[in-house]
């Protein structure tokens, strides 16, 4: 087989030369094999933050920065937070969720488009092969040809055949991918052989650089193809597996470990091979694939009669049943049984210490499987005793993550036994524990705004935010604390960033809708109730929303058949029948509003609908009901708010005389 020579990308002296031809910065290789996930658009990304230094763009996106382009850490050593967090990744517990490539290739996208904002002269880049990129090369590429302005920065972006979602937002946004003049990336001859030794060499060079980059593509490559493929290159494969891992890269992750598993067999290498299986299990599994991990477990299972590949085999399936599976194919039993077998094999463990460690955090599963059965209790017996175990195993110190781990699963079960004090108190203690983890702020803020302390929420979720980075449930979450907090506008910022990183997160679609309604914004309103309808036709709060920007607009039939259609969906919401008793009332049909607000109260006597029903009952002329609603409405707990207190006031004292 003829091996593809991958050259280095190109010198600085020719990026310099290619950045002074026309505001061209250059053009990037962007082959999955040179510098794994990110390559090119992460050397990109690169010049730009060693342009910058320290500046206060390049600070406030710190994590998603280095998350994604490893190899400015050495110019980076000011970034406390963000390298604490690649040092936490390195020895994680908990693998990142698939969608965070998105979310990091969001905040990329800002930085790059604030950086191409801030320049006095336009630029262009090309980024080529794309074609052969990693899927999160692709995706930020399609973030930048989203959000940057082309007059500011143009984009090209070359390949043999584009992925057709990248090829797709070329198109609507009328970008060429026409490479520029200038120099493009160094293409070698075709013709040209180079023997395995050399691959040993250039492996060799591209490791004394230091730069982690090569580890994830051009390294393992090399080591795949050079004298000892078997074992280098292995061992190359596997380094980059896991890095990648950890990283939360799944589709380079995949690629790598079919790469390894093609080298090895449980013959010839059972640690690579495991190795290889258990992470391609991992990856497949946050790629939404749990049964080809499954798939892998029981092959694992008939070649192998290794005791701690069964454990672990036994140990993963039992979690893929209970979190991972989709209905019907989710079975707690299967899981428990599973569970089991992989305790009593945990019992057979030589070493005491292993045993114990081992124990307890397969117990955790035992503890999740009570939990969702709803024994609360028993599962936090379960966790407590796994507590109180590890205290008396490891050294002060040791494993602290692991420790915030059993921490957190004890907050969330006295949260769920109605004790949120003692859960905060974990908390607290969690975050002390493993400081880099955003799921523990999530969780606190949550708590923090049910126990009504809104603004230690907002500070929680910023902090996820920051660390996470760019949760869209966090900036959601946050949005419906500043709404709370009566801050409108703080809100429908956060609902723009959740919707710019989820476009069909329908909660958002629904809140930023009302808090449009609200200002007066009709068109923007009309715009996202229509969008979330056409996710979720029958939603009876965008019903309501397009309904009432109907009526505001005078076209009060139609108005009336949207809030008819939400009551019909919805007749347990007491604002689908206050909405279109709103309706029928300007309509003049004063009747059919009073059996509307009838069956509001009755769901929820709210001060609002007590007031219009009073208003209702006086054109109709009957003073006392009318009287009678205006006194229910102020006697409310906790009250009107002042001004239609103020309107309730003038009301009633017009109940004494006769309605005209």
């Amino acid at each position: 087989m003829r091996h593809v020579w991958l050259e280095a990308p190109l010198s600085r002296d020719r990026r310099a030369a290619a950045a002074g031809a026309d505001g061209f910065l250059g053009a990037f290789d962007c082959h999955v094999w040179q510098r794994g996930p990110y390559g090119g658009v992460g050397e990109f990304v690169s010049r730009l933050v060693l342009e910058q230094g320290r500046s206060a763009l390049v600070e406030r996106h710190q994590v998603e920065l280095l998350s994604a382009v490893r190899d400015l850490q050495p110019e980076m050593t000011w970034a406390g937070e963000a390298v604490a967090a690649l040092d936490v990744a390195d020895v994680q517990i908990r693998f990142h969720p698939a969608r965070r490539t998105r979310h990091l290739a969001y905040g990329i996208g800002e930085f790059v488009a604030a950086w191409a904002a801030g320049r006095r002269a336009p630029a262009s880049v090309m980024f080529d092969r794309v074609d052969q990129a990693d899927a999160t090369t692709v995706e930020l590429i399609d973030t930048l040809l989203r959000r940057v302005e082309p007059r500011r920065l143009r984009l090209y972006v070359g390949g043999a055949s584009l992925p057709a979602a990248l090829a797709t937002t070329i198109a609507g946004y009328a970008r060429s991918v026409t490479p520029p003049p200038g120099p493009a990336p160094e293409t070698p001859d075709a013709d040209e052989l180079h023997s395995p030794t050399r691959h040993d060499e250039r492996a060799d060079e591209l490791a004394a650089t230091g730069e982690w980059s090569w580890q994830l593509g051009a390294i393992p490559y090399h080591r795949e193809r050079g004298t000892r493929p078997a074992t280098d290159g292995a061992d190359a494969l596997r380094t980059a597996l896991r890095l990648s891992l950890h990283s939360g890269f799944y589709e380079h992750a995949v690629r790598l470990a079919e790469h390894g598993r093609r080298l090895v067999t449980p013959a010839s290498d059972l640690r690579n091979w495991w190795a290889f299986t258990t992470m391609l299990a991992t990856a497949l599994t946050a790629l939404e694939r749990p049964a080809e991990a499954v798939g892998l477990y029981d092959h694992a299972r008939q070649v192998t009669d290794e005791p701690k590949i069964h454990l672990s085999a036994a140990y993963s399936t039992a979690m893929l049943h209970a979190r991972h599976l989709p209905a019907p194919d989710q079975d707690l039993a299967a899981a428990r049984t599973w569970l089991e077998r992989a305790l009593a094999l945990a019992e057979r463990l030589d070493d005491p210490r292993e045993r114990t460690v081992t124990t307890v955090f397969q117990r955790q599963g035992l503890a999740l499987l009570d939990s969702r059965a709803g024994d609360h209790a028993a599962a936090l017996r379960t966790v407590e005793d796994g507590i109180a175990r590890l205290t008396e195993t490891l050294e002060p110190g040791e494993r602290p993550q692991d420790r915030a781990r059993l921490v957190h699963n004890r907050a969330q079960l006295r949260l769920a036994l109605g004790d949120p004090a003692r859960a905060l108190a974990d908390l607290d203690a969690v975050i002390a524990q493993d400081p880099q983890n955003a799921e523990y702020y999530v969780d606190r803020a949550a708590l923090h705004r049910a126990t009504g302390h809104l603004r230690d929420a907002i500070a929680d979720y910023g902090t996820a935010i920051r660390l996470g980075p760019h949760i869209p449930e966090a900036y959601y979450n946050r949005a419906e604390t500043h709404t709370d907090l009566g801050e409108p506008e703080a809100a429908r910022a956060d609902l723009d960033r959740t919707l710019e990183l989820v476009p069909d997160h329908l909660d958002a679609l629904v809140n930023r809708a009302g808090l449009h309604l609200d200002g007066g914004e009709l068109k923007l309103a009309e715009r996202d109730a229509r969008a979330g309808l056409r996710l979720s036709p029958d939603q009876p709060h965008l019903l309501c929303v397009l309904g009432l920007v109907q009526s505001e607009r005078g076209r009060l039939p139609e108005a009336e058949a949207l809030l008819t259609r939400a009551v019909e969906h919805a007749p347990e919401l007491p604002t689908t029948w206050t909405n279109r008793a709103t309706v029928r009332f300007e309509r003049g049909d004063t009747p059919g509003a009073i059996a509307d607000l009838d069956r509001a109260i009755a769901l929820d006597p709210d001060p609002v609908a007590l007031y219009n029903r009073g208003l209702a009952h006086r054109r109709l002329g009957d003073q006392a009901a009318a009287a009678e609603d205006f006194a229910r409405a102020l006697a409310t707990v906790p009250g009107p708010d002042p001004e239609l207190r103020t309107e309730l006031l003038r009301e009633q004292a017009g109940c004494t005389t006769p309605a005209p």
